[in-house]
């Protein structure tokens, strides 16, 4: 809430700089605490030994509810757009016509009370009253003058007499209300309160307009103490989330059981690694993997996660919709970078020093490419109009430059590499995921990965933009999970390594994710 003397403050550029420039701060020390977090004592944060027990439907709900309040205060500290939106209910929904319909008798009525002769006030101060609540309720505790003042001026039992007397000044009172709503209200709504304040002829007009800015002040107040909850969230965030798991892990003991397996999956793949790599080494010393080089392979999973094989571990169920869209963006340059690299190796002599035809040809590939993770996105439909626009491009530029066009027989073959990268073999898709693999490792691995965006593998130079812009998004996820849950994975990890009976077992998930998936 604001203080006595203080206005909640609109949304502004700046102020979005100031918590951008805040997260990234935090980021900058994430690494660290993270790595701190990750080697410190985990035994509160894994799931208990103990035989299974039975929960009550109390119980279960109050783990729901622990939860649903875990997911709000993370979504608050990481998501800087977050805000209430004011209540819209759908133009021809049932709701909104009942509601519609229900209002407006109400202003009908309060029109006819105040039109009377001599006029009714029952539903005037039935308003005002209900307006003197949700304006009290604006205050801080602290501001005792002004609620003593709202107190005497909208005194209910004094109107009342008033009114028996036909003595209440409506006008003064609606006129004293907008008087107090601009000192409360945030800038934004400045001009809307001047606005009330200079129509003043229809009193129902009046009233139903100082409900509609009540409603907007309401929401305004909810997204300042958002505001101030994500600072403090930023500063305290980490164990704020980490009680909040713990009090949901306290309740339900299987609520690691897919993180279990997604370490276990990615210490698999790293203990086969080493085998492989002793197998083929001369030297006689034995690897043995670590715990941290485990994590690291998991997260790199993330990024080729399939959500329909099995769902998200539990420690990043908060951030699923932000790692789904990095994916789904992710597969749409990766196809682009695909569909560029064959262009340059096939007929790159049509585009070599002529960036601006290399920046068309992109931005052509990414407009229909556009929504390539669809279900009903017909992915070679796609790649044949990416096909027939590229030719199209080329031999336009071709034909301004004086040079004849590409002949079919070389449009034919462009063309078949083209649609060739939705089969999973393919040498260019091979080449680029694994390039773009090494890329986000190498991210992940850094302990300051910023310094690491813009330095992309050979072959990704075309897609370098969106690929740091991306690996940023998705490091200061990965980054600020592990300083929150580092003792939970250090606790699992240890047991996954060193407990003498094997854990359950879990078909690994493929690593390999479609950029194009073949239909």
């Amino acid at each position: 809430m604001p203080l006595n003397d203080e206005r909640p403050a609109s949304t502004s550029d700046a102020e979005k700089q100031d918590v951008e420039s805040s997260s990234e701060r935090s980021d900058s020390v994430t690494s660290a605490s993270s790595r701190e977090s990750f080697t410190s004592d985990g035994s509160s944060c894994t799931p208990s030994s103990s035989p299974p027990k039975t929960f009550t439907l109390d119980e279960v709900m109050e783990s729901a509810r622990d939860l649903s309040s875990l997911r709000l205060a993370h979504e608050i500290a990481v998501n800087h757009d977050f805000h209430v939106e004011p209540e819209s209910l759908p133009e021809g929904s049932l709701t909104k016509l009942v509601r519609d319909t229900l209002h407006k008798a109400f202003w009908d009525i309060l029109a006819s009370e105040l039109t009377d002769d001599p006029p009714e006030y029952g539903q005037a101060i039935r308003l005002l009253a209900e307006i003197r609540e949700i304006v009290l309720s604006f205050l801080n505790p602290g501001a005792n003058r002004m609620r003593t003042q709202i107190m005497e001026v909208l005194d209910m039992d004094l109107i009342r007499q008033q009114a028996d007397n036909n003595a209440v000044d409506i006008q003064g009172l609606a006129s004293y209300i907008i008087s107090t709503m601009g000192k409360l209200c945030c800038p934004i709504r400045d001009e809307e309160i001047k606005k009330l304040s200079q129509n003043s002829d229809n009193m129902v007009t009046m009233f139903r307009e100082i409900f509609r800015l009540l409603d907007l002040m309401k929401t305004d107040v909810i997204n300042y103490e958002v505001d101030t909850l994500r600072l403090l969230l930023q500063r305290h965030g980490v164990e704020c989330e980490r009680e909040m798991f713990q009090s949901v892990l306290d309740k339900t003991p299987s609520a690691l059981n897919h993180t279990t397996l997604w370490l276990k999956s990615a210490l698999e793949e790293l203990t086969n690694n080493i085998r492989e790599e002793q197998t083929h080494s001369q030297g006689k010393g034995q690897l043995v993997p670590g715990p941290f080089q485990a994590l690291n392979i998991a997260f790199l999973h993330i990024l080729t996660w399939d959500n329909d094989k099995s769902p998200l571990p539990e420690t990043l169920m908060n951030d699923e919709a932000r790692l789904q869209k990095i994916q789904q963006q992710l597969q749409q340059i990766q196809a682009v970078n695909e569909v560029l690299l064959i262009i340059f190796s096939t007929v790159g002599w049509t585009v070599q020093g002529l960036p601006l035809l290399s920046h068309r040809l992109k931005r052509v590939t990414s407009v229909l490419l556009d929504g390539m993770h669809s279900p009903d996105f017909n992915q070679e439909e796609a790649l044949e109009g990416v096909s027939a626009q590229i030719c199209s491009e080329l031999n336009k530029s071709l034909t301004e430059r004086s040079y004849p066009p590409l002949p079919p027989a070389l449009q034919a073959t462009l063309t078949g590499q083209i649609l060739s990268i939705t089969q999973k073999d393919n040498p260019i898709r091979t080449l680029v995921e694994d390039r773009v693999q090494q890329y986000f490792m190498a991210l992940i691995c850094d302990p300051k990965p910023q310094s690491k965006l813009e330095q992309v593998p050979v072959g990704l130079a075309a897609i370098k933009p969106e690929l740091a812009l991306l690996g940023a998004r998705f490091i200061s996820l990965v980054n600020y999970n592990k300083t929150v849950y580092g003792p939970t994975y250090g606790g699992i990890l240890r047991k996954l390594m060193f407990s003498s009976s094997p854990p359950p077992a879990n078909p690994p998930q493929d690593t390999a994710q479609d950029s194009v998936t073949s239909k």
